[in-house]
């Protein structure tokens, strides 16, 4: 099923125009405060409220903040607003798994708004929410979607988290709410956000500033409240900053490798022309907080006849030794216009068998929301490309579904 929440050439809703405070850090809060004339001994205070309102209550007007004085509402809402980036489409597919289109705030007046895109995948025990980190990407990797659609620029902290608050809203995942019903969602647990990976669109190393900030205002335990081992951030392979990243943040780390030689991930994943194999496996050896109880995971997506021989599997047991690690082996999903296919079914489990025998974990990721490009490695915002006649067709069916 898909909705269409909004068309794009919908009237500015009043008051849009308002910066938003969600998605901000305690210090931005800070800041917020004192551009209109809080004093600076009672803003500890305030932001604290601030902070519970918006991200652990999911408020979305100053006026649900009750235990914030009426004045300072009033002050709060004649100069900021709580909006999250707006939706243009929902989809939900089959197996439960929901994709959102967001549309973010253009950054400069006159500015076209440009979009992302955010996926939800559901399990019985987890709901796991996949983040845009770029709009686009420019890395190229050949086997990829999102890698087709050309980089526009870093997304903010703000707007990192503004998906996360997206996903929450939707799905009733706040105190008091009513949770979303539906095929695939979890039936265990008092949430259903548990996880947040950075494998969305974008190189999320290459936005490594908002990346940080965004896991910071994630993990803190009076807001969103997820820990840093049940956030995780993918990366192609930018060296420089993997060493960085374990060191002053700390998350769950994902690799997204594909190849065992250079001369083949030259061409899956260009940027190794830049980081090669060699480079890329001593930074992870040197991960710090690399251990046995927090594996780096090795994501190998299976390409028919490029990548899947046996020989392959065993040179992959071997580049891993001295890394904490498990493997996700990820069948291909395909998209408009790709040359590759996905491995054999059989090829896959004699793949994963070989790497299951050495010692390491190779579950076989099964593939979620195909039916609606929400797949790992199908995310591009197509919806962009549509005219205005494609649009109003588009809404018109979703309606007509509904």
């Amino acid at each position: 099923m898909t909705r269409m929440i909004e068309e794009f050439s919908a009237p500015v809703p009043a008051g849009a125009a308002l910066p938003s405070l969600a998605g901000l850090s305690r210090e931005k809060l800070n800041l917020a405060l004192g551009a209109i004339g809080v004093p600076e001994r009672e803003r500890r205070m305030r932001v604290n409220q601030l902070w519970h309102w918006i991200y652990l209550r999911g408020a979305t007007t100053f006026e649900e903040m009750t235990n914030v004085s009426k004045h300072l509402r009033a002050r709060l809402a004649e100069s900021y607003g709580l909006a999250r980036p707006e939706i243009v489409v929902e989809q939900v597919s089959q197996d439960g798994t929901r994709k959102w289109l967001l549309r973010l705030p253009a950054e400069t007046p006159g500015e076209r708004p440009h979009e992302v895109e955010a996926v939800y995948i559901p399990e019985r025990d987890r709901g796991t929410l996949c983040v845009s980190s770029q709009v686009g990407c420019t890395l190229n990797c050949s086997f990829c979607h999102t890698g087709t659609q050309r980089l526009v620029r870093n997304l903010t902290a703000a707007e990192i988290i503004g998906q996360v608050l997206v996903a929450r809203d939707r799905l009733g995942d706040y105190p008091g709410q009513e949770r979303a019903v539906g095929p695939g969602l979890p039936t265990e647990g008092d949430r259903l956000v548990t996880n947040i990976v950075f494998m969305g669109m974008g190189e999320p190393l290459y936005a490594y500033d908002s990346v940080a900030e965004a896991i910071e205002i994630l993990a803190d335990g009076d807001g969103l409240g997820l820990g840093k081992r049940r956030i995780t951030v993918s990366t192609s392979g930018v060296v420089p900053e993997i060493e960085r990243l374990g060191r002053d943040v700390g998350p769950m780390l994902a690799i997204s490798l594909h190849a065992v030689r250079d001369d083949l991930r030259d061409v899956l994943v260009p940027i190794n022309k830049k980081y090669p194999i060699a480079q890329l496996m001593e930074a992870c050896r040197t991960y710090p907080p690399a251990s046995n109880a927090k594996r780096i995971t090795f994501e190998y997506v299976m390409l028919k006849g490029v990548n899947d021989s046996p020989a392959d599997a065993r040179a992959l047991v071997k580049l891993l030794e001295g890394v904490p690690a498990k493997i996700n082996l990820i069948p291909f999903n395909p998209w408009p216009g790709t040359k590759y296919e996905c491995s054999d079914w059989e090829t896959i489990e004699r793949f994963s068998d070989i790497v299951f025998r050495a010692g390491y974990a190779s579950p076989v990721r099964t593939p979620r929301g195909r039916d609606i490009l929400a797949a790992c490695g199908q995310l591009k915002s197509e919806t962009e490309k549509l005219s205005a006649r494609e649009r109003l067709a588009l809404r018109a069916m979703a309606a007509a579904a509904e």
